[in-house]
């Protein structure tokens, strides 16, 4: 089969595209005819050395997958051959087959189409766990998400105000904010041009906001923290900036706030109950018509490395999508 492969840390462009082995499912695994695999910022970092794991090289990137059952391991029962399905892995996504956990794999919903369906798991997965079980957002608490055009950061935008919060979006450019805007966002900050603590301040009455969602670290976490209400919980989510930042730890006792991990992988893996009954209320909350992935652009297989550039550079609204044919 044709996987993409990354056989040395570096960027986009030393990826390949070669011919590897076929794959066969172990026990509680399922095999998976990829159709689509979304690509999530880490991916990004990951073929690069610098995400919390390293694969050992060579590898194939790709997470977010969605295809149609080829084979399926001794102990699978959910799932049948032929079946379509979405699920998620660490790595491998970005090949026309995949091994996936028999615990990550989920039949695709029939409104579903196969990129739509590789766009949804990490993105509303990552924002609903961080929003609803580490957040633990309440109707009328107003929430801030750091990089709120990403991937992520569009999903808890979309999904804080379902949640029935007040959602100020903060991004770089105004084209991106307008784009929050349509996703539901109150309130904008341009952090380019505009100071975030001073207008946070601004735009809550100097209350602060309650809870602070943040995929993206670097010099604008502080501030947003600057910009917590007492009893705030701060999502700390990922770095997209590139740097981990040091928050002062006289802030939280300051405010009496909390500062939270996220990590839906583990959560994912190792509460598989819990991360199911939050899937279906995703599924169903799409099947309504209250959630609809952004989907950038496309790409083919082979136009990887093109993709992975976009997304370095920082130019993708919502998500970006591979197919494979």
């Amino acid at each position: 089969m044709k996987a993409i492969r990354c056989k040395t840390y570096g960027p986009p462009s030393t990826l390949v595209l070669e011919e590897v082995d076929n794959l066969k499912p172990g026990a509680k695994e399922v095999l998976v005819e990829v159709k689509a695999c979304g690509l999530n910022f880490p991916d990004t970092l990951i073929i690069q050395g610098l995400y919390q794991f390293k694969p050992e090289l060579p590898f194939t990137p790709g997470s977010d997958v969605a295809g149609v059952v080829k084979q399926v391991g001794e102990g699978v029962t959910h799932l049948k051959v032929g079946q379509e399905v979405f699920g998620f892995v660490a790595h491998g996504g970005l090949a026309e087959e995949v091994l996936v956990p028999a615990n990550a794999c989920f039949p695709k919903p029939p409104q579903m189409n196969f990129p739509t369906a590789a766009s949804f798991l990490m993105a509303y997965g990552t924002s609903y766990h961080a929003l609803k079980d580490r957040g633990v957002l309440a109707v009328g608490e107003t929430l801030l998400v750091l990089g709120a055009s990403g991937g992520v950061g569009l999903a808890a935008v979309e999904l804080g105000k379902l949640m029935g919060a007040k959602v100020i979006a903060a991004a770089s450019t105004d084209e991106k904010l307008a784009l929050c805007k349509e996703y539901g966002a109150d309130e904008t900050i341009n952090y380019t041009t505009q100071d975030l603590k001073t207008t946070i301040k601004e735009l809550t009455k100097g209350k602060g906001v309650n809870v602070v969602y943040d995929p993206v670290g670097g010099s604008y976490s502080e501030a947003a923290f600057r910009g917590i209400a007492r009893n705030g919980r701060y999502l700390v989510v990922g770095f997209a900036a590139g740097d981990i930042p040091k928050i002062p730890l006289n802030l939280p006792l300051l405010k009496e706030a909390a500062v939270v991990g996220v990590f839906w992988g583990a959560f994912a893996m190792k509460n598989a109950k819990t991360n199911m009954e939050n899937t279906m209320a995703l599924m169903k909350w799409h099947a309504e018509g209250k959630l609809k992935p952004h989907i950038h652009a496309i790409y083919d297989l082979e136009d990887t490395s093109k993709a992975m550039e976009e997304m370095t550079n920082r130019k993708v609204r919502g998500k970006l999508i591979v197919k494979v044919d």
